[in-house]
């Protein structure tokens, strides 16, 4: 379990075709890696790996297939030369919690759209374009882009594109000031809004829905639903 609140930039570089080793800028130690052991959990730009091995300051990971198919290391961009990647290892028992829920399970890919510096933040613009993902994306909810806690401002009813305000301190700590437009990215959506949808099964998710959604709940409604109003009114 993470928080989306990164602790460091790391180099990453794909060794094969399934283990990346994760490094500290210039190959210096990672400013936590006196803190993990073998097993441990790290975000890598929102990816949950596990720590097999350490080497030179840093530790090596496994992807497994269901990783490279749902995340930025996929789309083979980092073969042959490092790339920056947001680092924040697992909570400990009394850590805060300042941002969100963040598993390290990555919905999908999205995109940057466009990046618009203000007088006090940054606006971001992204896109999905799986609906598997968009239907996570609510304005006001949060996401992680990155492995970083996020607030969504607006978004189409669609959830297909939406926008972030960053402040200062976010930006200039992590890999988000080098996007560029149409750069990758990895999303995941808030884990609670996952667990809503399973327990109500919803209309347009994956599971049956046990019944249909209502247009409204009223008298009618509640009785046929087994509510007794009887002295509903009486105080």
């Amino acid at each position: 379990m993470f928080t989306g609140l990164v602790q460091g930039l790391g180099q990453l570089t794909c060794l094969n075709d399934l283990q990346v080793k994760i490094q500290g800028l210039n190959h210096q130690p990672l400013s936590f890696l006196g803190h993990l052991a073998i097993g441990d959990s790290v975000a890598v730009d929102g990816i949950c790996l596990t720590v097999e091995s350490f080497a030179g300051g840093g530790f090596v990971a496994a992807t497994s297939p269901e990783t490279l198919r749902r995340t930025t290391l996929g789309l083979g961009a980092n073969a042959g030369s490092p790339t920056l990647v947001n680092l924040e290892p697992s909570l400990r028992v009394g850590d805060k919690l300042g941002g969100h829920f963040v598993t390290g399970h990555i919905d999908g890919v999205g995109a940057l759209v466009r990046s618009l510096a203000t007088a006090t933040s940054w606006e971001l613009d992204f896109e999905v374009k799986s609906p598997g993902v968009a239907r996570y994306i609510v304005s006001k909810g949060s996401i992680a882009i990155n492995g970083i806690s996020l607030t969504i401002a607006h978004c189409t009813p669609q959830g297909d594109h939406f926008q972030v305000a960053v402040i200062p301190h976010t930006y200039g700590a992590t890999n988000l000031q080098y996007l560029q437009p149409g750069d990758p990215v990895n999303v995941e959506g808030d884990i609670l809004g996952k667990y809503v949808e399973k327990l109500l099964q919803v209309p347009g998710s994956e599971a049956t829905p046990i019944a249909p959604v209502p247009d409204a709940i009223n008298a009618h409604f509640l009785t046929a639903h087994g509510y007794d109003l009887r002295g509903a009114d009486s105080g």
